[in-house]
């Protein structure tokens, strides 16, 4: 086992001995897109696939995991996060083309994945590019932009139970729907594989172009943002409800509603994680009360409140 940073609360004197890397008291906030929230008690980054399976196995049962990949659709509290934290970095990132697909990591990030389909003329999968986030973020939420979503170009997927036995689903097996699947929230996928159709080179980077510039003109992608806040109720923009609710560049504290598209929420610096959230819970009591229809989040929070008992901000290392 890998010495940690730091000394740790006793969490890691019961983890299993692992390859990778246990980290204490792990700041998180530097993780994610917003920049904000606490640290994981412990972070695990581990060295492979078997280093993870290794790891589920010999895992206590009442320690509680979490998963995080890029930390661009993710809110960390700011009291952080109890238990273990893994990160599936650079030996999750792995993308080889055979054909018309594309076998990649978990940790492979969608921008990339769709680089990669470009380069092999393969068509159908310039979506990613609008997605910011890794593959295993997006099999999990079933993420989708510009009429597209991973349901589109899945073939298969392949995930550790929380013993860390390999299982393998199709795509009756991922039960997808709207920015859901049915698969466990204990697995963790650890890789999958897409497809799609011949195509022209030159007309794939257009569309990639495309789809950035409009990225660039629509939505605060230099700003500290974590993406779409909430999912799109039937028939209807959540911008728009948001917009119509007149919420448009509203603030609590630091925490900002982007003036430029309303489904974003934005640290204009100073914010903390409990800010962002009270103002994306605003948000969903506005447009109740304006509309009667109810707003679902889509970003992922995690973690406890500062003011939670189970707060780790308190806690020196």
């Amino acid at each position: 086992m890998m010495a940690a940073r730091h000394a740790s609360s006793g969490l890691l004197e019961r983890l299993p001995r692992v390859r990778g890397r246990y980290d204490a008291f792990a700041d998180l906030g530097k993780m994610t897109w917003f920049r904000v929230g606490g640290p994981a008690e412990v972070l695990f980054a581990p060295a492979d696939v078997e280093d993870l399976a290794g790891f589920l196995k010999g895992k206590p049962a009442d320690v509680p995991l979490t998963v995080v990949g890029l930390g661009s659709n993710m809110l960390v509290r700011d009291g952080g996060v109890p238990g273990v934290v893994v990160h599936l970095g650079k030996a999750f990132g792995t993308i080889t083309v055979e054909g018309l697909s594309i076998h990649c990591g978990a940790g492979a990030v969608d921008a990339t994945v769709a680089t990669a389909a470009r380069d092999a003329a393969i068509a159908g999968m310039e979506f990613l590019t609008g997605i910011p986030g890794t593959i295993g973020g997006a099999l999990r939420m079933n993420a989708g932009a510009y009429e597209r979503e991973i349901k589109d170009v899945f073939v298969s997927a392949t995930a550790l139970d929380a013993s860390g036995e390999v299982q393998k689903l199709d795509a009756a097996g991922m039960g997808f729907t709207y920015r859901h699947t049915n698969v466990p929230e204990d697995w963790i996928f650890i890789g999958a594989t897409l497809t799609g159709i011949a195509g022209d080179r030159h007309a794939i980077t257009a569309r990639l172009r495309t789809i950035r510039s409009e990225r660039e003109q629509s939505q605060p992608t230099q700003a500290r943002t974590g993406g779409s806040t909430f999912a799109n109720p039937p028939g209807v923009k959540a911008w728009a409800l948001i917009d119509a609710a007149g919420l448009r560049g509203k603030t609590i504290g630091g925490a900002q509603i982007s003036p430029k598209h309303t489904n974003f929420l934005i640290n204009t610096g100073t914010a903390t994680a409990a800010e962002l959230e009270a103002l994306g819970e605003e948000a969903c009591k506005r447009v109740k009360e304006n509309s009667g229809i109810s707003l679902n989040w889509e970003i992922r929070r995690i973690g406890v409140a500062k003011d939670d008992p189970r707060a780790l901000s308190g806690i020196k290392p």
